[in-house]
Parts: C-alpha cells; structure tokens; sequence
C-alpha cells in the first residue's frame, strides 16, 4: 500500500488504496487553531490517522504545517474547501498530501496540475461525471443527508467504478449503511469531532472516534 512521502505527498493510487483500508475520513474545522491541532493529535492517538483541515477553519495553514511537522508520518493529512488555485497551492506549499473540494472549480484542477489527489465534491449524476472526467481521485458526495445512503446506492448504479466518499451529516449509526451501499470510505465532520476543534471535550471526541472506528470495522 502506498503511504505518504517524507513532504505529505502520496500518489492519487495510493490515496484511494489508503481510503479503501481506513474507510473514514475527519474532518476538522475549527474556530481555535490550537484546539484544531489537539484534536488532530486526538484522533490520530485514537487510530483515526487519515485526516482532512478544513481552509475555511481559523488558522487552517498553520494547523496543517503543525500537523505535518509533529504527527509527520503517522498521520494521511489533507485540506478541505479547497475553492481556488491559491487555495490548492498554499494547502500543499503547508503539507497537504492531497486536497478536497466542495464542488468543481478552480481548486479542483490546480490540485490536479500539482499531482495531488483531490476528492471532488459532486451531487447530481452530471456533477459526478464532471469530477471524473477532471481528473478526481475520488468523487465526494455532498450533501449525502441530501439523499442519504438510498442515493449513493443509486449513484452506484451508472457509476459502478467510481469511487465514492459520502460527506455530510453522516452518522456513526449510518455508517454500515452508507459502506453496504458501495461507498469506498465515509468523511465526517461534526457528528465525529463535535465541539472539539473549538476549544471543547476532548474526552468526548475520543469516545466518539471510538465508536466510528468500530462502525467501519477498524
């Protein structure tokens, strides 16, 4: 399986083999840079090692170049809302191995440019054809609680060998659902980190890593 390099970076391939084995993603987005960065370290003593930062979260560049530096090679470290070129490009120059975005734009093809595996963000069926088309590592089903695990199902359907990532509102207890109905991983944000990332529970937050962990077979 390929992992990342000593500079974050790992291969598009071997980004989807490591979603494949972990089959979650968090997400961290917060208001507290140094609340941010403990909950990396949280999650990632816990075993949840494959970890997205949001931009649009205070501080986010710096949370990224602290995570890179301290947790180097025991953490899978991406950034997330990554909108513009300048985006992608400041995400990696911290120490993102790989990028997502909410939707098609700007963001999403510079991180291609640059070689890095980006996540797409995509919803309807054109959206999801568009992001592979582009070049998406994998494609990033957003909204799911739009439609839930019924819709990814049907996603399936014309696109059997799309990988796909449904983020979102996703439960612990949907989880199972959202794998059954051929998700290749699952991302999640508040209902995994809660309150975290803004100066909250960390006792909390381990518990809840806990129970994702086992709801994807970890």
């Amino acid at each position: 399986m390929n992992i990342p390099d000593a500079t974050g970076q790992v291969a598009p391939a071997g980004l989807l083999d490591l979603l494949r084995a972990r089959r979650l993603l968090a997400i961290i987005r917060g208001r507290d840079p140094e609340a941010s960065f403990r909950t990396a370290c949280a999650l990632v003593e816990e075993g949840v090692d494959m970890l997205e930062v949001s931009l649009t979260g205070a501080g986010a560049l710096d949370v990224i170049a602290r995570v890179r530096a301290e947790l180097d090679g025991g953490v899978v470290l991406g950034a997330g809302t990554v909108l513009t070129a300048a985006d992608a490009d400041a995400a990696v120059a911290a120490g993102a191995g790989f990028a997502v975005t909410p939707a098609m734009g700007d963001g999403s093809l510079r991180a291609v440019e640059l070689g890095v595996p980006v996540l797409i963000g995509a919803m309807t069926p054109t959206e999801v054809w568009n992001a592979v088309g582009a070049g998406a590592t994998a494609v990033k089903v957003f909204p799911a609680s739009a439609g839930g695990p019924g819709y990814l199902s049907a996603l399936r359907d014309p696109f059997p060998a799309v990988p796909l990532v449904p983020v979102g509102g996703v439960r612990a207890d949907q989880v199972g659902p959202y794998l059954d109905a051929g998700a290749v991983a699952v991302g999640v944000g508040s209902p995994l980190v809660g309150d975290a990332p803004h100066g909250g529970d960390l006792t909390a937050l381990r518990g809840r890593a806990r129970a994702f962990l086992e709801a994807v077979g970890s």
